[in-house]
């Protein structure tokens, strides 16, 4: 979840909206890092509209957290838990903080990069977001990793890109149940079927 190069003041303060849920129409603050880029408005509604017979009690894994915007509207909409994953310290303090404002403790912040926590911890979560920065080259490394995990059967992989950048090829058994496009971004909805 992060913005294009080139926006990088770290004094600009940007402003989150969950958009459903327990939460809905609550506006978080945070301080604009370098390729902080929150998937928007519309593509998240799309999204939980996709993940709504899903979402209620499910476990979240939100790699490349940025802002929190994935994770937090998951929370919003019932999700039972979700762990956020961010390199960024900063960051890191922001969704801890955004968290305590909303009286939120089914969540977990690991501050460490989505390679790391992969090479160290079993994925059990039946949800997982993988929105990393653009252009950067984290997409291929984080599935690979994504995929050497036993993942259950019916797991939901939501992978965002940039339209001009290529999906890496995905295991056999994962499949592509929704491919849309809004503007210069790409998203999809993959389930594992193990």
């Amino acid at each position: 979840m992060r913005k294009p190069q080139g926006q990088h003041s770290k004094e600009t303060l940007g402003t989150l909206r969950i958009i459903g849920g327990q939460w809905r129409s609550r506006k978080l603050s945070f301080k604009a890092a370098e390729g902080l880029r929150p998937t928007s408005d519309r593509i998240r509604e799309t999204l939980f509209n996709w993940l709504s017979p899903h979402i209620h009690d499910a476990s979240c894994l939100d790699l490349f957290s940025g802002s929190g915007a994935l994770g937090l509207e998951a929370l919003s909409r019932y999700a039972k838990h979700c762990d956020f994953i961010e390199a960024d310290t900063q960051t890191c303090r922001q969704i801890r903080e955004h968290l305590s404002t909303l009286k939120c403790n089914s969540a977990a912040v690991h501050c460490q990069t989505a390679e790391t926590y992969l090479a160290s911890t079993a994925v059990t979560q039946q949800i997982v977001f993988i929105d990393p920065p653009f252009h950067q080259d984290l997409l291929a490394p984080t599935i690979t990793a994504l995929a050497k995990q036993p993942l259950a059967n019916g797991t939901l992989i939501y992978v965002e890109t940039a339209t001009n950048e290529s999906l890496p090829a995905l295991p056999e058994h994962w499949h592509i149940d929704k491919d849309k496009r809004a503007g210069n971004v790409s998203y999809r909805l993959i389930s594992v079927h193990a």
